[in-house]
């Protein structure tokens, strides 16, 4: 990934145990009948990953700002999890760890999917992202835009608990997310912003 925002220092937790591999699931309270949003938040990880949960605590506090038309979904990374989770969205935003040569534990990321891959960053997934947009493409299940953030790991070992340079970011995410989310509220069927990148 590639772009680079403000860094940011904020860390999520993890957990000692590690958690199973799961599909996307709907955030709590959401109707899973309810999936023609405008947006949809996709926390990418495994929380008992240490920093590779932070993508779930981003989702969860967008999720807690109660926004609306924003639907907010959880995923292991799993590329079918991804393209259920997006389904029927015109806009996606996903939040991710990522590792970086050299490392700048916390350092924020806002990329396109034409970005990923290039330069020094790769997701701290083996397979993940990347093959879920392209993937998505070759089925034609990809939204009108995706946005990705990218969060430098610092510790992706077993637990619980986000270390202390990506805890420190988390708020600078959050803030980041929300702000795409502010600058693409355009209604259904507006045409893509200059930045975006339509599915194709």
């Amino acid at each position: 990934m590639s772009g680079a925002v403000q860094p940011g220092r904020t860390a999520p937790a993890r957990s000692a145990r590690e958690a199973p591999a799961r599909p996307a699931r709907e955030a709590p309270g959401r109707a899973a009948r309810d999936r023609s949003t405008s947006a949809v938040v996709i926390g990418v990880g495994n929380s008992y990953r240490r920093d590779d949960g932070i993508g779930p605590a981003v989702a969860a506090e967008i999720e807690g700002q109660h926004l609306p038309g924003i639907r907010v979904a959880f995923c292991d990374g799993e590329p079918a999890g991804l393209l259920d989770a997006w389904a029927s969205t015109g806009l996606a935003v996903i939040v991710d760890a990522v590792r970086s040569v050299p490392a700048a534990p916390g350092r924020i990321h806002r990329c396109l999917p034409g970005q990923l891959g290039r330069g020094s960053l790769a997701s701290s997934h083996g397979i993940g992202v990347p093959e879920a947009l392209s993937l998505g493409r070759a089925l034609g299940q990809y939204p009108r835009r995706v946005v990705i953030f990218g969060v430098e790991a610092a510790d992706l070992g077993p637990g619980e608990g986000l270390s202390e340079a990506v805890a420190t970011a988390l708020p600078d995410v959050v803030a980041a997310v929300a702000a795409e989310l502010r600058r693409a509220k355009v209604p259904p069927g507006s045409p893509d912003d200059s930045d975006g990148e339509p599915g194709r």
